[in-house]
């Protein structure tokens, strides 16, 4: 799959569900309105689905949500999946909140799942209940831990936000090390309203960098994922730390990635519109029609986003949980 700027999209971001059990204050509304189950691919659409995007290249699937674990049946669709690695599938990977890993982290890794991403924005448990409002911070570390006692590399995903976790970038880079886990470090994103203004809690990733490089000694690391990341390593830890810089620094061209939300609508771009619907081609037609519509996506893949921390209006007005993070 190639789209019109000659990129080769060989990396798929996959949505089960927009549902999460956490609500954070730079993701969703307070007050959330969920789609019904009835509107959601099965999950035999979403293993055929990944099947064929596999069969044309694809070789890596991050699985996402909303809290993908939330999803009733996700060890039985990451069985379903994991067979996929020995048909052409390199990486089968997850993006989760980690708050129930604890009972679920060894059943994924015997499916084949290697990696998570575990969303985790302050050690601090008044801020994280604040953050996620509500959440119990105790819950993803002993998420965390369990993944790793499956066996599972874990990589902590923080967004950072200006006066609210920026003191503990430090921190947490350090408590990643010690843990065995690489970091990245994420700008929030203008997707969807929200409470309060993102501008005021937008911290550009090189202010992050200063405030890492007062402590610790970072290098150029040549350790390249499917997704944006531009790591350093870090000699006090010896672990990973990655930059995500949609706003400050753009990376759209190098991008290698779609997103498909769990009712089968795909996404060119995350920060666009842009969209083609799958499940009812897949519902109603054969491998060529949706061959036809993933095609017509490629066509009108946007060449970068639209993300402009500075305007009043998000980018689109989707939450993030809608599309897939």
């Amino acid at each position: 799959m190639v789209d019109s700027f000659g990129r080769r999209i060989d990396y798929v971001r996959l949505s089960v569900t927009d549902r999460c059990n956490l609500r954070c204050t730079y993701c969703m509304a307070e007050e959330m309105e969920f789609l019904p189950r009835r509107d959601l691919l099965t999950l035999e659409e979403i293993s055929q689905l990944a099947a064929h995007l596999v069969a044309r290249g694809v070789k890596r699937i991050r699985l996402t949500g909303g809290e993908p674990l939330v999803r009733k049946g996700f060890t039985d669709l990451a069985r379903m999946l994991g067979r996929l690695l020995d048909s052409g599938l390199k990486e089968l990977t997850l993006t989760t909140n980690g708050t129930r890993l604890p009972a679920m982290a060894q059943e994924l890794r015997a499916a084949g799942i290697a990696r998570a991403n575990v969303s985790l924005d302050t050690l601090d448990p008044d801020a994280f209940a604040r953050i996620t409002r509500g959440g119990d911070v105790a819950k993803v570390v002993a998420g965390i831990d369990a993944a790793l006692a499956a066996g599972m590399a874990v990589k902590v995903n923080m967004v950072t936000l200006r006066g609210v976790n920026d003191g503990e970038i430090v921190t947490m880079a350090r408590w990643c090390g010690a843990r065995g886990c690489d970091l990245s470090l994420i700008e929030t994103m203008p997707l969807g309203h929200v409470e309060g203004e993102r501008s005021d809690t937008y911290l550009p990733l090189s202010e992050a960098r200063e405030l890492l490089e007062r402590e610790l000694t970072l290098t150029p690391s040549f350790h390249r994922t499917g997704g944006p990341s531009r790591y350093v390593d870090v000699a006090e830890t010896g672990r990973k730390i990655g930059f995500i810089t949609p706003l400050s620094d753009n990376f759209c061209a190098g991008c290698n990635r779609i997103r498909i939300a769990a009712t089968g609508t795909v996404y060119g771009c995350l920060g666009h519109d842009q969209k083609v619907e799958l499940r009812d081609i897949m519902r109603s037609s054969g491998a060529g029609a949706l061959d036809d519509a993933l095609d017509l996506l490629l066509l009108g893949k946007p060449q970068r986003h639209q993300f402009d921390i500075a305007r009043p209006e998000p980018a689109t007005h989707r939450h993030m949980s809608v599309t897939g993070g």
